[in-house]
């Protein structure tokens, strides 16, 4: 016993968030960050494939299931949509029907589809990070290259890759509002 205090003084000491049993269970979502920076290197098939179904999985008005998932791997196009990107690095694109704007019903159903897309990523060990600001660019300049159908517009997109080892959500997230100041209890 005497051990494990020692331990949790230290790793409260030096930063490290401490989850309880009940925090422990959701260790995935309250340990997340957006990646910023990313190495080379493919990700596993396997784990696309996860990353891809979870966002499927995700919830959606009358289950209507809107989103359409492109996965952008040809890096020419990636770095057109997104700077910075590395090689290995893979965009995944969401879209719906609609102008992406006005279609607020489908938004939030894709809204839903990324997050779920960016949490699977960073369970299976890739960094993760949702932009929405290309979407206007993305939706003037590349809806054909991404192939996406007449009516579609692009929501949001995802680029998961390979982060360098040891960045974790204490090291490099960006600090969070204290809890007491989002909430209101009636």
């Amino acid at each position: 016993m005497k051990h494990s205090v020692g331990i949790l003084i230290l790793a409260l000491f030096i930063g490290i968030p401490v989850l309880g049993a009940q925090e422990a269970k959701a260790a995935s979502i309250l340990n997340h960050y957006a990646a910023r920076n990313f190495i080379a290197g493919p990700i596993n098939r396997a784990d696309l494939e996860t990353i891809l179904r979870a966002g499927a999985r995700a919830p959606s008005a009358n289950n209507r299931q809107p989103w359409l998932f492109t996965v952008v791997q040809n890096q020419e196009l990636a770095k057109k949509i997104v700077g910075d990107t590395v090689d290995g690095n893979v965009l995944i694109v969401i879209s719906a029907e609609g102008d992406g704007k006005t279609n607020g019903r489908a938004i939030l159903d894709c809204a839903l589809a990324t997050e779920n897309i960016y949490l699977a990523a960073q369970a299976l060990g890739y960094g993760s990070r949702i932009y929405t600001g290309p979407m206007d660019a993305v939706n003037r300049s590349f809806k054909a290259d991404l192939g996406l159908p007449a009516g579609y517009n692009a929501v949001a997109l995802v680029r998961a890759g390979r982060v360098p080892g040891g960045v974790d959500a204490v090291s490099a997230a960006s600090a969070r509002k204290p809890i007491d100041s989002v909430v209101i209890y009636k």
